[in-house]
């Protein structure tokens, strides 16, 4: 097997031929580079008019939670990266969990050995290590030797006698395996380098270095796009698909592969489940836009132009092409994830962020499951102020709350009311509840002109220090939004209230 050719990725128009897998495994939560490999596979299949066969890769019982499945389902949701196969949508493949596919794998393992493409391998962990250290000290490689290829049926009864329950191992073949990378151009791996592996253990359980390529052969996946890290499984892949087809699984043309670079961290080190910036629900939780966590991610390996860092879905699948992957390593840069999601919510529509704020200020309190006409009209309203000064939906509980929060749960932020609400501050605030309390006109205009004229012209005030402790006593924070359209919004009754109550309770 000297050179390995797959389904070329198709020029021109669309090919409904073309099919990809997102195979993620249900364990912990999900982290930006699943996301980043699910939304290339998923831009990859639309711009090409594929299909995209989502399957759950959930073989390992000690660490796979249904929990953690939920949890994938709705990341995918919520992300908008829909599928044409798989959990709830189904398909002529079905089931797409790993877990309730056992049957299939038992067979097919069972054709392979009965087919000498496998063969059972008797060797204790101890007698491989033994092996191991002896081929290091003789400059060999270290892998497995292939003790067990040609077992006497007496050998072979000899280790049963003993209890020995075997595993199950591909037979390699002797050749070079070479093939086309999409992202890295052609790859060679030397027979030597690749040894006979493990596709069942002795307990019957299948490993993942069996049940994918099955999966991938009977589900006719075309191309296999993910990441990095699992570039060196890919030869043991290719010769698996060649045995599959001697026995009739699939026709033996492996997909074609495309290596995805890695994400990296801070210290130039690659982004594990560990570090904080990894966790995709977090994001979701903070109140990032899927639209802008996306744009993002696309960016971690991809650009739709050199000049340009914001776009839509939309657009990356109409540019994306899989052969402008830089095989470089990305740095996972949190300062411009924000910036970017900063801009996607910036061009939103006021109903549109208004609507997606609601939750937040649900779940803060702010507001009740059933929200009214009047609170929707006020959210809308003040929607476009928050607007600019927001990073992520999250933000909208602080930077709005201040106008649903009920009067008994009003609180002025203790910092701030130090810093800003001192002796100075309150006889500011005195005189603003003064000139506010006899104004007709309840507008930005007219409040903006009575604050100005009393607190800037008349006392002398610079407008920081003239509208900060108003500020401060009406949204009970420094950082608002602008104040005369809040001071509009919140209305007379409430505003005057709160300057009051700011006056009345200050224990100076």
């Amino acid at each position: 097997m000297t050179e390995t050719a797959g389904t070329p990725v198709p020029e021109g128009g669309p090919d409904a031929r073309l099919r990809v897998r997102f195979c993620p495994s249900p364990t912990g939560n999900p982290h930006v580079g699943l996301a980043r490999t699910a939304l290339f596979n998923w831009a990859f299949a639309r711009h090409h008019g594929g299909n995209v066969v989502f399957r759950i890769e959930d073989t390992d019982a000690t660490r796979d939670t249904e929990e953690s499945y939920q949890l994938l389902l709705d990341l995918m949701r919520w992300l908008g990266l829909d599928w044409d196969e798989g959990p709830e949508v189904g398909g002529p493949h079905a089931p797409y969990r790993q877990s309730q596919r056992f049957d299939i794998y038992a067979d097919i393992a069972a054709r392979l050995q009965a087919a000498e493409q496998a063969y059972h391998c008797y060797c204790s962990p101890e007698e491989l290590d033994t092996r191991r250290d002896q081929a290091r000290a003789e400059g060999r490689p270290p892998g497995y030797d292939g003790y067990c290829r040609a077992l006497s049926a007496a050998q072979v009864s000899a280790y049963r006698d003993k209890g020995r329950q075997p595993v199950l191992r591909l037979r390699m073949p002797d050749d070079t395996i070479t093939f086309h990378d999409l992202v890295r151009g052609e790859i060679s791996f030397q027979s030597e380098h690749v040894p006979d592996f493990v596709l069942v253990r002795g307990n019957g359980h299948p490993l993942y270095t069996l049940v994918n390529p099955v999966d991938d052969a009977l589900m006719g996946i075309t191309h296999v796009l993910r990441g990095e890290d699992l570039l060196s499984s890919t030869p043991r892949q290719i010769a698996l698909y060649d045995a599959l087809g001697a026995i009739g699984v699939g026709d033996g043309t492996p997909p074609v592969f495309g290596h995805l670079p890695y994400v990296m961290g801070e210290g130039n080190r690659k982004l594990s489940k560990r570090d904080p910036e990894s966790n995709l629900l977090a994001y979701r939780d903070r109140g990032f836009l899927p639209e802008g966590l996306l744009n993002y991610l696309a960016l971690l390996g991809w650009a739709i132009a050199e000049d340009r860092d914001i776009f839509s879905l939309a657009e990356m699948v109409v540019a994306f092409r899989i052969e402008r992957v830089n095989p470089n390593p990305a740095r996972f840069d949190l300062k411009k994830c924000e910036a970017i999601n900063a801009a996607h919510l910036r061009l939103l529509s006021t109903d549109d962020l208004a609507e997606r704020m609601v939750p937040f200020l649900q779940s803060a309190q702010l507001l009740g499951a059933e929200v009214t006409e009047d609170q929707l009209a006020t959210l809308r309203a003040a929607a476009p102020l928050a607007q600019e000064r927001m990073v992520t939906l999250a933000e909208a509980v602080p930077m709005l709350g201040f106008l649903f929060v009920t009067d008994d749960r009003f609180r002025v932020d203790a910092d701030d009311q130090a810093k800003v609400l001192t002796d100075d501050g309150l006889r500011v605030v005195q005189a603003a509840y003064d000139v506010l309390s006899g104004l007709a006109d309840w507008s930005t205009e007219a409040i903006e002109q009575a604050l100005r004229a009393r607190l800037v012209e008349q006392m002398g005030l610079k407008p920081r220090h003239a509208f900060g402790p108003v500020r401060v006593a009406v949204t009970g924070r420094r950082i608002s939004p602008p104040l005369f359209e809040s001071v509009e919004l919140l209305g007379r009754e409430r505003t005057l209230a709160r300057l009051q109550d700011v006056i009345a309770t200050d224990p100076r």
